[in-house]
């Protein structure tokens, strides 16, 4: 067997030992910080786990908070944790945290102008969600959107119009914009407006649709119906009724109420007038 090989392995083992020996030194110089690493991630750990659940708890027990931002703050809340808790890991074992905080901080700035128009609908569905302007299962007016809630999430609001058709709809667009929740209140008034001819008795009016009022029971007596004159028209005067119901009862109530107003005024001999238009002609003179 040749030996000219022997000095190639005696150098291999010999750079070995000095590697090994290289480790061996670092973690006799570094013991106590893994040491202090490995118990603050064990500990961190457990102390994470416990501090999330509980404030996924508390979260979920709220009920000015809805079910949708105690999910989303709860795992946001969460992520901070473990993002602490890596930092201080990292930290124990002597490395340099200032300039990784920086670059996830630029990361950060990136990611967010890059979605910048995602993160105003998540920043406006988090508002909706705890200011709650309406609810599932309210109807809702906003802008050129109506209709009924079906679900809110971080993004988007669904709504099924009163027509039927369903309607996503960016949870920035509803922000910023006025909302009308015809749900939220629980009594509505309704307002008819009818014209009489002017050679028509405004007191034979007035009682007409103060007794159409009263003797329907659906008609709230506080607040007390209303009958007024409500404008001098071009053509008739225009009497006013106000009244007041359940919010559940408005819409058939408004179509019983225009019905009967029209009956009763025939019945009464009320002329309800329609706009006329009186013509001249001027003959022309002669030349």
């Amino acid at each position: 067997m040749s030996t000219s090989k022997l000095p190639d392995v005696r150098a291999d083992f010999a750079g070995d030992f000095h590697l090994a020996d290289a480790v061996l030194g670092w973690l006799r110089a570094n013991l106590v910080d893994m040491a202090g690493a490995l118990v603050v991630l064990v500990v961190g750990f457990v102390v994470v786990r416990l501090l999330a659940k509980g404030i996924d708890r508390a979260l979920s027990r709220s009920e000015r908070i809805e079910p949708t931002v105690a999910k989303f703050l709860g795992n946001i809340i969460r992520y901070a944790l473990w993002a602490v808790l890596g930092v201080t890991v990292l930290t124990q074992f002597g490395v340099q945290t200032t300039s990784i905080i920086a670059a996830l901080g630029g990361l950060a700035l990136a990611v967010g102008l890059a979605l910048q128009g995602t993160l105003s609908n998540v920043a406006a569905g988090v508002m909706i969600l705890i200011q709650r302007p309406f609810r599932v299962g309210e109807a809702i007016i906003a802008g050129d959107v109506s209709g009924s809630v079906s679900a809110i999430g971080l993004f988007t609001t669904e709504l099924v119009q009163f027509d039927g058709l369903y309607v996503m709809v960016p949870n920035n667009e509803l922000w910023n914009k006025p909302v009308v929740n015809l749900s939220r209140m629980p009594t509505r008034r309704f307002e008819l407006l009818i014209g009489i001819a002017y050679s028509d008795p405004i007191d034979r009016a007035r009682d007409e649709l103060m007794q159409l009022a009263t003797e329907d029971e659906r008609v709230l007596d506080d607040p007390a119906p209303e009958v007024f004159v409500a404008a001098l028209a071009d053509s008739s005067v225009t009497m006013g009724m106000r009244v007041w119901c359940e919010r559940t009862d408005y819409l058939a109530l408004s179509r019983d109420l225009t019905e009967r107003a029209k009956q009763r005024f025939d019945a009464a001999g009320l002329t309800i007038p329609f706009p006329q238009r009186e013509v001249r002609t001027i003959p022309a003179q002669a030349a």
